[in-house]
């Protein structure tokens, strides 16, 4: 891995305070600062935003070498099978055992935290929480499978769901709260919600929060299917009269929270502000994995009275929306009763669900509907909800007021903020939903369609220096040419002075090193080569030897 990830060109606040001491904020707003994820067709939020963008469904076949993940249709992500496990430090017998969920949540973390600016060795032994959505144990299938030889003493933990959470606290030394849910469907969001709860009673100063999920193993794929849920189509029909079930999604979605004020005075750039949320139970219903529209009613209702929203106040909501012929009118009908009736008929509440991008990933389900929503957000346009004619018979959107967004809609900022709701819903009963805003005027800009981008200065120097250093590190070499490689792509739209700064002040630093100065395009290429150039130097940190005193005859 060795996060061949840009930095950017962000110049963020004091680096020192990266991380501060935990304090109680009751219900203050939680700023989201970093993301990262891996979807179906996306390996980051970029290419996740351009997918949403350009309305594009990535689900398709089983690709060759996967097992049927349930019917002949699926999501998958690219590289499932590969890991740098000597960049996090372990070896190649743990890792043959290891549970590719807690590989990729590794790889999440680390990107997540880069993206939020900030360097892995600035948090080390801080009250960081980690709280992570996961509901599948595939890979303990599939080395059960392959018999006691396969097995060895790290399979224990390797292959233990519980320790997803865990593996990333230990490589980071985070020693705040870390711990898996399982709320079925609703994991990752009901995992964002314990985050934000966390940081507000002052339990943990910063946090890492989302879901994985994995479909590896074909038996549960066949679970999937024996329970009637799959579309046979492969195609998420979500609200349409077409709804005739979901279809299996992968990946995962990780995200950096800490409290509004601490990322304010820190110059974050924030993509987006939790104001807050809920989570509750169907109870008895008629069965256990009927939902009930009045226990969403109640959900909804406690999630704007604790984000202190109006309900006439929120332009989108990002559905748990699988497309099956029973969950999409009971989610349609609680809408309508809580949001829908609050409104003016003339303005219709907008719904849409990522699930007809990428499929269902499950336990990651509800991280995916708030990034996608974050990224709307930030953007001001609400991506088209894909595979949608006409409504299902048995809901009324007009009665309902609500409206699909079938098309690609400008959510332009206006005299009030943009606000959107998120829901997910586990086959238990569990319902949650958070109620998201823009980020705040005062808040360092994120711009641009890749996303990251520039944030204001701690100070514009006031004589810019002819040549400014860029100095990259990574734990082996490969990994140092894949940092040069990926940072090419800012040599043209970037600051040099603002990419500098962010090299030194936002990146860990491992033992292999460069520094190109000056002439950065080719310096890059040559470095990304493996090939000597002008203006470059390169080479590994080694012990510190006794102190030499020379006494050349010079002078000196």
């Amino acid at each position: 891995m060795d996060t061949s990830r840009s930095p950017g060109t962000a110049r963020t606040g004091d680096p020192a305070s990266a991380v501060r001491p935990a304090t109680a904020t009751g219900h203050q707003p939680v700023a989201i600062v970093g993301l990262s994820c891996r979807l179906p067709g996306a390996a980051d939020p970029a290419a996740f935003w351009r997918l949403l963008r350009d309305g594009e469904c990535a689900v398709g076949r089983v690709p060759a070498g996967r097992e049927t993940a349930g019917g002949h249709w699926g999501g998958f992500i690219d590289g499932a099978d590969r890991f740098d496990a000597e960049f996090f430090g372990i070896t190649p017998r743990e890792a043959a055992v290891l549970d590719p969920q807690q590989r990729l949540m590794l790889e999440l973390a680390w990107e997540a935290f880069e993206d939020a600016r900030i360097a892995a060795d600035r948090i080390r032994g801080s009250e960081t929480g980690v709280f992570i959505g996961a509901m599948r144990d595939d890979y303990a299938l599939l080395l059960g499978r392959a018999g006691r030889s396969a097995v060895n003493h790290h399979a224990m933990p390797g292959v233990s769901r519980g320790v997803i959470a865990n593996r990333v606290s230990h490589f980071l030394g985070l020693g705040g709260p870390s711990l898996v849910i399982d709320a079925g469907q609703a994991s990752s969001l009901v995992a964002v919600h314990t985050a934000m709860e966390s940081l507000r009673r002052g339990e943990s100063s910063l946090a890492l929060a989302g879901g994985v999920n994995l479909n590896l193993a074909a038996e549960t794929g066949l679970v999937a299917e024996e329970f009637g849920g799959l579309s046979p189509d492969g195609r998420s029909h979500t609200f349409d009269h077409r709804a005739n079930g979901f279809v299996r999604g992968e990946g995962g979605v990780a995200l950096v929270l800490r409290p509004l004020p601490d990322a304010l005075a820190a110059g974050d750039r924030i993509y987006g502000v939790l104001r807050g949320g809920a989570v509750n139970n169907d109870g008895a219903a008629e069965n256990l994995t009927t939902p009930t529209s009045q226990a969403q009613a109640r959900v909804l209702r406690q999630a704007y009275a604790s984000a202190g929203v109006r309900p006439d106040a929120v332009q989108y909501v990002e559905l748990h929306g699988t497309g099956t012929p029973v969950g999409d009118p009971v989610e349609a009908a609680a809408l309508g009763t809580v949001l829908g009736s609050a409104r003016d008929t003339a303005d219709p509440l907008l719904v849409g669900s990522a699930k007809t991008n990428v499929g269902h990933l499950e336990a990651a389900a509800g991280g995916v509907g708030l990034l996608k929503t974050v990224l709307a957000l930030h953007h001001g346009r609400i991506p088209a909800s894909l595979h949608f004619e006409r409504p299902n018979p048995e809901i009324p959107l007009t009665e309902l007021n609500l409206r699909v967004a079938a098309d690609p809609v400008e959510w332009p900022a206006g005299d009030r903020p943009r606000i959107a709701g998120v829901s997910a819903f586990g086959m238990g009963g569990t319902n949650a939903h958070m109620v998201v805003e823009e980020a705040p005027e005062e808040a360092a800009p994120v711009g641009g369609d890749d996303v990251v981008s520039s944030a204001e200065p701690l100070a514009e120097p006031s004589i810019e220096p002819s040549v400014v250093p860029w100095v990259l590190s990574a734990r082996s070499g490969a990994g140092l040419r894949g940092q040069a490689a990926a940072l090419l792509g800012s040599v043209d739209a970037a600051d040099p002075v603002d990419v500098g700064w962010s090299l030194v002040t936002t990146r860990a630093r491992f033992e292999h090193r460069a520094v190109v100065v000056g002439g950065y395009g080719s310096g890059l290429s040559a470095l990304a080569a493996g090939e000597p150039a002008g203006g470059v130097v390169s080479g590994v940190v080694g012990p510190v030897g006794r102190t030499v005193f020379v006494f050349p005859g010079q002078g000196a």
